[in-house]
């Protein structure tokens, strides 16, 4: 439903920089007075029109198309006007303003103002407004900049299908589920002698199972969405000259990194992105760990160790030609431990033994990765043992949709919900009245992820991040 009391909104809604087109974008209720001074015609709805977009004094600012959707089909919900012109950001601020200076301009007709109240919009308030006309639901709000943030053809297609509404339909699904078995339980509370029968006959304990089930299923693929999306943190850490640099261009395909055999050569982070089956990762090759008396590469090693606790899975590098050597393993296994105080027990650390050109036939540890960073030799195992410790199931990216960190606690809280209910149910007294909380509980959560039960200040925040613009 469109809310009356909305100020109309302006905003340049492609990028900043010089571009071959440009697009200014008012929306708002009731803008035709704008749409005649601006384009000196009426427009006929979504055709789009060729003409000049003329200043106060009629001098020409430029010529384009203008496009008229009038309310409630277009982005918004509320009548819109496209202006697109030239992709100059002089012109588009010359039009932006002459969009303000006509919405203030008296209406001929009327004597007053022909927009009241045009403003500029804040970020993120053209989608917002989308949310609150009922155009799109929250996740696919979010979907939007998700789509527009997608660093990997993988991640904007899964964004694409959040976009479309295949995660919102999920959600709605349980949803659909988890109301029918309220109604049941309420029923049965208003009919206790009719309790037992009708928890039998109709199958509760049964349709609260396939309800945890499908929940989890869902929950599979949103954790998968959310690694196209946020991607992966992962740190090569290691001692110097085990190779750190050679592996980061190596998994980039570029030479990135400077490598050379004097210890003590990256005293910085260098970080580049990557994808593996369109899933991001966000490498970053560290100082080597040791005791030193440089300050400048005292402050790199202290960097290395801060990007290792934050890390989502470690690469720990070691050089096969130094393995025999007592001072090295000795050197190894104090970083090892440090390593285990620093990081939780769900970060996964990776044993890398590199150089494994020069130095084949040596026994390594079970579990651990022979590689040689210089020939490319076992990187391929590299990528799939990254993949699979930070849970990204092969082949699952068709069917995946994108998904936040907050859907992911949203779902979580749900299918907590939903277990607590089953032991409610599955007492020696069952405890309806408490399983009908724990069902409410659920959807409450649900609904946080569509929108239907969400702060107002986390709109402010999800919106917020948006571009101007959009």
């Amino acid at each position: 439903m469109l809310n009356p009391t909305a100020d109309p909104i302006v905003a340049i809604a492609t990028a900043p920089g010089r571009g071959a087109v440009g697009i200014v974008r008012v929306s708002g209720r009731h803008i035709g007075p704008l749409v005649q001074a601006i384009c000196e015609r009426s427009l006929a709805p979504r055709v789009a029109t060729y003409g000049a977009f003329r200043d106060a004094q009629g001098n020409p600012i430029d010529q384009g198309l203008a496009l008229h959707f009038p309310a409630p089909h277009s982005y918004t919900g509320e009548d819109v006007l496209e202006l697109q012109a030239h992709g100059g950001p002089v012109v588009l601020q010359l039009l932006l303003q002459r969009c303000l200076q006509a919405a203030a301009e008296q209406d001929p007709a009327t004597g007053a103002p022909r927009l009241a109240r045009l403003r500029l919009a804040r970020p993120g308030e053209f989608t917002e407004r989308a949310f609150l006309n009922g155009k799109l639901d929250l996740a696919q709000a979010e979907a939007v900049m998700d789509l527009i943030d997608a660093s990997t053809e993988s991640a904007a297609r899964s964004a694409s299908r959040s976009l479309a509404g295949a995660f919102s339909q999920e959600i709605h699904h349980l949803t659909d589920g988890l109301i029918n078995l309220r109604m049941l339980i309420e029923a049965t509370l208003d009919f206790p002698e009719e309790e037992i029968d009708i928890l039998t006959t109709h199958g509760v304990a049964g349709r609260l199972a396939d309800l945890e089930k499908t929940l989890s299923a869902v929950q599979s693929r949103a954790r998968q969405g959310a690694l196209l999306r946020e991607g992966i943190k992962v740190v090569i850490a290691g001692q110097p000259n085990a190779g750190k640099s050679s592996l980061l261009n190596s998994l980039a395909g570029a030479e990135l990194a400077i490598v050379t055999p004097i210890a003590g050569t990256t005293r910085d982070v260098v970080q580049q992105t990557i994808q593996i089956e369109g899933v991001p990762l966000h490498v970053l090759d560290t100082a080597g760990l040791r005791e030193s008396s440089d300050e400048v590469e005292r402050l790199g090693i202290e960097r290395a160790w801060a990007h290792i606790a934050s890390a989502d899975a470690v690469l720990f590098l070691h050089d096969l030609t130094r393995a025999a050597t007592p001072e090295y393993a000795a050197e190894d296994a104090k970083i090892a431990e440090a390593m285990s105080e620093k990081l939780p027990a769900s970060v996964p650390v990776i044993h890398i033994w590199n150089k494994s050109d020069v130095a084949a036939g040596v026994g390594l540890p079970e579990g651990t990765i022979a590689l040689s960073a210089r020939t490319g030799a076992g990187l391929e195992e590299l990528r799939k043992r990254l993949l699979e410790v930070v849970g990204w199931q092969a082949g699952a990216g068709e069917g995946v949709f994108i998904a936040r960190e907050r859907h992911l606690q949203a779902l979580a809280r749900a299918q907590s919900h939903l277990g607590a209910g089953t032991e409610h149910l599955e007492g020696a007294a069952p405890m309806l009245d408490l399983l009908a909380e724990e069902l409410r509980l659920a959807q409450s959560a649900l609904g946080e992820i569509t929108g239907e039960f969400t702060a107002d200040d986390l709109l402010g925040v999800i919106f917020s991040r948006f571009c101007i613009g959009k």
